[in-house]
Order: structure tokens, then sequence, then C-alpha cells
């Protein structure tokens, strides 16, 4: 269960937006947001198309190869 401290002096407004930020984080206000109404099928599919388009991104950005630095170049002729 996720929850905030407050922290001695700290207004309430500031702990519930650090509580919403931990919730949104922790993926709590979306899965609250879907089970609020009936998902169609066809909602179900793009959502999860969403997710895996966003997971294949990432994928795809971090596995890049890294490119040729200026240092590798051939060295000056004298």
């Amino acid at each position: 269960m996720t929850e905030v401290q407050i922290r001695k002096g700290e207004p309430v407004d500031r702990a519930l937006k650090r509580l919403k930020t931990r919730l949104e984080m922790d993926g709590i206000l979306e899965e609250v947001r879907r089970l609020r109404a009936f998902e169609t099928p066809k909602e179900r599919y793009r959502r999860k198309a969403r997710a895996s388009a966003k997971r294949g991104k990432i994928r795809y950005r971090f596995s890049m190869p890294k490119a040729p630095e200026a240092a590798e170049a051939p060295a000056a002729q004298a």
C-alpha cells in the first residue's frame, strides 16, 4: 500500500501532491481509471498495443549502437 509521511511543518497540499505523484508512478491511478467503467475488447486491444509500442520504443532506444566519437577519427597527418 502506498503511503506518504507528512513532514514536520509541511502543508497538507504538498503532501497530497507527493501522494498523487507516487500513486501515478506506481500505476494505481491508471488502474483505477481503467476499472471505473467497462472496457470493451477493442479498447483493451488498443491499450495493450499502446503499452507494447511504448515498451518497444524504449527497448529500441537503449539497444542502439553508440555513435562513433570524434576521438576515433583518423589521426592528423604530420
